[in-house]
């Protein structure tokens, strides 16, 4: 048997037209010899009826707070009204159709509600309806936890959920339909002549979804990386080719850089040793933000200054820790992060001395950099965030 799980988003199953899509992709499916399995995202986004957002506005906060149990059978409402109403839709062209809920398809998990992580998955129920069979429809985003009670998976839950499947049935591969053709070189808004990317490997996908791009959450990218299940981004409304994932990428190897994205919302802390002296919680400032959950990025510590950025939601609570440690500081606000991503680069010199005389030529200021073997990182100010992308993307992308 030959099996494939096929993800559909919210904005793939929002109406009927848009279903009707969906239903063309797995009967496509079904002609290819495969026993496709399918899992769907609650419909629409925030402000549409079932949407996950519009949901969860039907309890205050505080309640949501303090009975996350509560909330989560709330929040998986949209994925059941999405399974059942896709599956009708099948069943009337003819497809055997069978709608379940997560648990119902064996993703067992802890009771860490609304961030629940998976313990185990059994597939037997799914593997019966398979050899009947069925398509199963079966809801993102939610699993069930040992004593019963609905949990889920956090956001991007329904990805999550689709490469948990995946992988547990060994299947041929993950396919994510969304509203996009697969993953470009850069973001088509910024650079008309964004190109798609056929092949891409695992490690430099998580990397694009790690540092901006939104096409597939990272825990999805990491758990089919484990198992070694291709993953494919395709465009519910289109027969575009798509993108795959898998461990190779690029198989040319003539390729140096595979993309360029970027994160918006950074700020800069600046701060010198020498206007701290005396100063003994100096030595503390990095294990003190870390017990304040405060996330720190770009870490560049020397002898006589530690910089690093954050993301501007933390500026309250750092300057609070800052100031009650007596810590003289530095912000620069309105900062970008500008993320330069290839496998190809590995042991090729000059990719770094290349970025920054390009950004220079233009006169963008980079305010900081760190590298890994397959990533450059580029700190500029955000009002030259589309001039950077798009000069990068035309020196390395088209040359």
């Amino acid at each position: 048997m030959k099996i494939i799980v096929q993800k559909f988003g919210g904005t793939s199953v929002s109406t009927i037209e848009k279903r009707n899509f969906v239903i063309e992709k797995v009967e496509n499916a079904i002609k290819e010899g495969y026993s496709p399995v399918v899992v769907v995202s609650a419909m629409g986004r925030k402000g549409e009826p079932y949407a996950t957002d519009t949901l969860l506005s039907l309890i205050n906060d505080d309640f949501k707070a303090l009975n996350k149990q509560a909330a989560d059978l709330l929040m998986g409402c949209g994925e059941i009204i999405s399974s059942v109403v896709m599956s009708e839709n099948l069943s009337k062209r003819g497809i055997k159709a069978i709608p379940l809920t997560g648990g119902q398809a064996g993703i067992i998990t802890n009771s860490n509600f609304s961030e629940a992580d998976v313990v185990k998955t059994d597939t037997a129920r799914l593997m019966n309806l398979l050899k009947e069979g069925y398509v199963p429809v079966v809801t993102g985003f939610q699993g069930v936890d040992e004593e019963g009670y609905l949990t889920t998976l956090g956001r991007g839950g329904s990805d999550t959920s689709a490469a948990i499947l995946g992988v547990a049935l060994n299947a041929e591969e993950i396919q994510i339909f969304t509203d996009v053709d697969g993953i470009m070189t850069a973001d088509p808004r910024i650079v008309e002549d964004a190109a798609l990317i056929d092949e891409i490997s695992y490690n430099e996908v998580f990397q694009f979804a790690d540092q901006g791009a939104k096409v597939i959450h990272p825990r999805a990218v990491d758990v089919a990386m484990k198992g070694n299940i291709p993953l494919v981004i395709k465009n519910t409304l289109s027969n575009c080719r798509g993108t795959i994932i898998n461990n190779l990428g690029d198989k040319t190897g003539k390729r140096i850089i595979t993309g360029i994205t970027h994160m918006a919302n950074r700020i800069q802390v600046r701060i010198i040793k020498d206007n701290n002296k005396g100063n003994c919680n100096y030595k503390l400032i990095l294990q003190t933000l870390a017990e304040n959950n405060i996330s720190l990025d770009l870490i560049n510590i020397f002898p006589d200054k530690k910089f690093f950025t954050i993301d501007s939601k933390d500026k309250s609570n750092l300057i609070n820790i800052l100031d009650c440690l007596s810590i003289k500081y530095d912000l620069v606000e309105d900062c970008s992060k500008v993320s330069i991503i290839g496998s190809g680069m590995k042991g090729i010199p000059g990719v770094m001395a290349r970025i920054i005389s390009t950004l220079d030529n233009e006169k963008i200021e980079v305010l900081q950099t760190a590298d890994s073997h397959m990533t450059i990182w580029c700190l500029i100010h955000s009002d030259k965030v589309r001039d950077a992308i798009k000069i990068l993307h035309k020196v390395f992308m088209q040359n």
